[in-house]
């Protein structure tokens, strides 16, 4: 195990040695630093998080904000259509105005991200962080407190989270701030994978040397969860976590798109892509504007998470191998295998001559 996390070759084929000495964040740096797609990603990632954090700043650099109506900049003789190329794009309004309405797009669309960002980032700690307890608990618990804990895990995972999403925020008053309340449903119907996971892992490490001493010095129960038990299970649940945020952002954007999540006039990209569904014709960036944010920003979490799940494990397959490594890897077999074909041993250079000698040998046994 050590010679893997000291040395591996990243799946394009770069050297990801490092030092025997490096540390665990070191190592997991250059392993990543390998997967170009996952850097990338990364980037885009920071990108919306900034723009999400600057949507103050950005709206009052284009000098509108989200909630402000501008009737003047819609057609009502044609139902609301903005007035103006693309949409009333111009210089006041970047990206254009919102039909009906004529609230600002460009504003719209950055306060949208902080509020599909921000649910699903709750959402993915409030899932994590009931999922490790629980795992841990099950994992180090009696049997009958492991038998309790698993039957209501699987209860949980079997529960449908969007019908159940949709019978909780039905029934909460109108009054409870919403992206909060999405959040903790979202966290609060869908943690049981992860527990399930970290049982597995912490049942794996129990075993473990280690684990066994600690327990022979006396150390009690919470305390080996603690110290040695919790760093183990840091990759397994950091894998997870990046795979759950982008699941989370497409679950409040359905939530809001079926009119049970953020309520207006607080944007986010779900509720955009309501109102949108009749306008795909007369206004098409209106759709396009928060789809292809979704799109991208899921994108590069689902990308993101692939190369933090390849780094942390570096004996792990990427699963979204891209670019010319592949080729070169195949390229290099076969010319290895040409080679071989050619100057391999017992092979004849002269195949007339082999079959000469073998009509030889056989006139002579004849004689």
């Amino acid at each position: 195990m050590s010679e893997v996390l000291v040395a591996s070759r990243a799946p394009g084929g770069t050297d990801l040695s490092v030092p025997p000495g490096a540390s665990g964040a070191r190592q997991f740096w250059r392993r990543l630093r390998a997967h170009r797609a996952a850097l990338v990603a990364a980037g885009v990632v920071a990108t919306l998080v900034l723009v999400a954090l600057a949507a103050p700043l950005l709206t009052a650099i284009e000098g509108q904000d989200p909630t402000t109506y501008h009737p003047g900049l819609v057609d009502s003789a044609r139902g609301g259509v903005p007035v103006g190329a693309f949409g009333g794009i111009s210089g006041d309004h970047w990206l254009g105005v919102e039909p009906q309405t004529g609230r600002d797009l460009f504003a719209r669309l950055v306060y949208g991200a902080r509020v599909s960002l921000g649910v699903a980032l709750a959402a993915t700690a409030v899932q994590i962080a009931i999922g490790v307890v629980v795992g841990v608990a099950a994992a180090l618990g009696s049997r009958w407190v492991d038998q309790l804990l698993s039957r209501f895990t699987d209860i949980i995972v079997a529960m449908p989270l969007m019908i159940m999403s949709l019978a909780l925020l039905a029934i909460v008053p109108s009054s409870f701030p919403r992206p909060v309340l999405v959040a903790l449903v979202i966290g609060l119907i869908a943690w049981g994978n992860i527990a399930k996971i970290v049982r597995a892992q912490t049942l794996t490490l129990k075993g473990l040397d280690y684990v066994s001493a600690a327990r022979l010095s006396g150390w009690g129960t919470w305390r080996i969860a603690r110290r040695e038990l919790l760093p183990g299970l840091a990759a397994p649940v950091i894998t997870y976590a990046a795979i759950l945020i982008p699941s989370n952002i497409s679950v409040e954007a359905a939530l809001s798109f079926l009119g049970v999540g953020v309520k207006p006039p607080t944007p986010s990209w779900g509720q955009m892509l309501t109102a949108a569904d009749v306008w795909y014709q007369a206004a098409p960036q209106y759709l396009l504007l928060p789809a292809g944010a979704l799109f991208v920003t899921v994108l590069a979490l689902t990308v993101l998470g692939d190369g933090v799940r390849t780094a942390l494990d570096p004996r792990a397959a990427s699963r979204l191998r891209v670019g010319t490594g592949r080729r070169r890897e195949a390229k290099a077999a076969k010319e290895t295998k040409g080679t071989g074909a050619d100057k391999g041993p017992g092979r004849s250079a002269e195949p007339g001559a082999s079959r000469a000698s073998a009509g030889e040998s056989e006139r002579g046994g004849a004689s």
